[in-house]
């Protein structure tokens, strides 16, 4: 299949004439085709298309219909549906009133050859690039990014389920793909164990049998892997991607050693053979990106999305010049911390010509090194950093904060008036280059504060600093959040939560609908293109968005 770039279709009269009486009052579909024209053209699909083959159906009306879909939150089928029986996605389309449409499938196709080409924001930016020429999204705009949670779209299962599972989604490849040969590896008592899914099978209930059970499940897995890895076994077997699943949960769950009586002892890994840590260990043999991951006490099994909006103030008449719209998704492994994706967020935004001049995150956002690098880049990271959770901060004692560093001199004053003895560069565990400030423990010890600052017996109070540039920035950006002003201009984070709710509620991106990591990322893109779609809906037709619903109960007034 190829792609033969054709003009995006005008309306038929027919389908004009009848839209617009049974739609008075418009409609989303309508008012996008009437407003943005041709936002998506068949040319720029180009990449992730054939040269060769029939020509397929137009990539630009199937994203098109993509967006509407996730604008409703609609399965393939359901959406398929509408291009064939809603007038007004026929008008958006440019599609005749008895136009049949296409088969669900070729939804799922389309966003196969996306992934495959890498070109999961392609439908983001074709919006973005169009709302950029009539001016609605543009660089050095006041932007604001948070991140939230995203279940995969994965069954909750414990060590043991997962054991078990992958041996039986592994013999269900190999069944399918070459069953004469798996015949010849395994006996009828597989079917009996592996026949079924595993979280239908009624675990033991003892620790001992449940640890029975795992080693079984341990020389079963080995058993097949080395099967399909014998000289007389097809090469390919070993490639599926269900005996890949099966191999790297194996070397994360179990070990093999060989035993006194000669033969082969199976280990089911515990705490004393050592886990892999959450950051990397695998939850799931049918989705080998879904990571356990931990936010402000929550934790899950999925990934995490970081959405990026632009953000106006309203006016004195509740007029905004513009609707807040997404600019950039950016969807990690769940364990990335919100810090690693401050750069990329930026890297994403320029690449797009939308770097913010302004740009308001929460603390989890910044640091340091973080604030430099924004600042370079000509952005100004309007966010919080971390408090101090030294010893002292929480005691009421005296922080580093409170300590005079003389850069020049390389020499520590102390809020009692002592000086520091020594100055070592160093580095952290991590590499970073910092400095060890050391007192000496002949002045630190007849201090009458000695309390306040240090429990050390042995020696002195000792600070670690990190380089001049970025002490300063950072006792700086704490000075200034100190402020009513900074206060004032920080308030506008508070939006994104909406944002987040909108995104969760109206697409249902709070659960994946696909596997794998690089089709939730592309799911996150479309769903950031059909917010845009929403919000500027909205602001055509002056109708504010969804009002937070309360419920009767909230609405009594207990207090009184």
């Amino acid at each position: 299949m190829c792609v033969q770039p054709r003009p995006w279709p005008e309306v038929p009269a027919g389908t004009a004439a009848v839209v617009r009486r049974a739609f008075p009052k418009g409609a989303l579909a309508i008012r996008v085709r009437d407003e943005l024209g041709e936002w998506c053209a068949d040319a720029q699909f180009a990449g992730v298309y054939g040269v060769r083959g029939a020509p397929g159906i137009s990539p630009a009306q199937l994203a098109v219909v993509s967006v509407l879909q996730f604008a409703e939150d609609m399965t393939d089928r359901q959406a398929a549906g509408a291009v064939r029986g809603r007038l007004d996605w026929k008008y958006c389309l440019g599609l005749e009133l008895g136009d049949a449409g296409f088969d669900f499938s070729v939804l799922s196709e389309f966003r196969g050859r996306l992934v495959a080409g890498s070109a999961e924001s392609l439908l983001l930016d074709a919006l973005l690039a169009r709302l950029g020429e009539l001016g609605l999204v543009r660089a050095g705009m006041r932007q604001r990014t948070d991140s939230t949670h995203v279940l995969g779209r994965i069954r909750a299962v414990n060590r043991l389920e997962l054991a078990g599972e992958t041996v039986r989604a592994a013999l269900e490849a190999l069944a399918a793909a070459a069953p004469d040969w798996l015949a010849g590896v395994i006996d009828a008592s597989w079917q009996r164990v592996y026949g079924q899914q595993i979280d239908d099978l009624r675990l033991p209930a003892g620790k001992a049998a449940r640890a029975e059970l795992a080693v079984q499940y341990g020389r079963d897995g080995y058993h097949l892997l080395r099967a399909t890895r014998a000289p007389g076994a097809p090469g390919w077997l070993a490639a599926l991607p269900a005996v890949q699943a099966l191999r790297r949960i194996w070397i994360q769950q179990f070990y093999a050693q060989d035993a006194r009586d000669g033969g082969e002892e199976v280990i089911w890994r515990g705490d004393e053979q050592g886990l892999p840590p959450g950051r990397i260990r695998l939850a799931s043999c049918y989705d080998l990106d879904v990571r356990y991951g931990e936010k402000r006490g929550l934790g899950w099994t999925g990934y995490k999305v970081h959405l990026s909006e632009t953000c106006h103030q309203p006016d004195a008449d509740g007029r905004r010049p513009a609707p807040n719209l997404i600019t950039s998704t950016g969807t990690t492994l769940a364990p990335v911390t919100d810090a690693e994706m401050t750069g990329p967020v930026h890297d994403a935004l320029d690449a797009r010509g939308l770097l913010p001049g302004e740009h308001a995150m929460d603390a989890g956002y910044a640091s340091g090194e973080l604030l430099l690098a924004a600042r370079a880049r000509g952005v100004t990271l309007l966010t919080p950093l971390q408090a101090d959770n030294s010893p002292q901060a929480r005691n009421g004692g005296y922080t580093a904060a409170m300590f005079a560093v003389d850069w020049d001199a390389r020499q520590v004053t102390c809020p009692q008036g002592a000086v520091s003895g020594s100055w070592s560069p160093s580095r952290t565990s991590t590499g970073k280059p910092a400095i060890v400030v050391q007192f000496a423990k002949g002045t630190c010890q007849p201090c009458p504060a000695r309390a306040r600052c240090t429990t050390a017996t042995r020696r002195g109070r000792s600070l670690g600093l990190q380089p001049r540039e970025i002490h300063e920035a950072i006792t700086a950006a704490r000075a200034e959040q100190d402020t009513a002003t900074w206060r004032h201009r920080y308030q506008i984070r508070a939006g994104v939560e909406g944002t987040i709710a909108q995104a969760t509620h109206v697409t249902g991106i709070r659960r994946a609908r696909y596997l794998g990591l690089p089709r939730t990322r592309l799911e996150h893109n479309i769903a950031a293109a059909a917010l845009n779609m929403i919000r500027l809906y909205a602001w055509w037709t002056g109708r504010p968005l969804d009002r937070t619903r309360t419920t009767h109960l909230q609405r009594l007034d207990l207090a009184a």
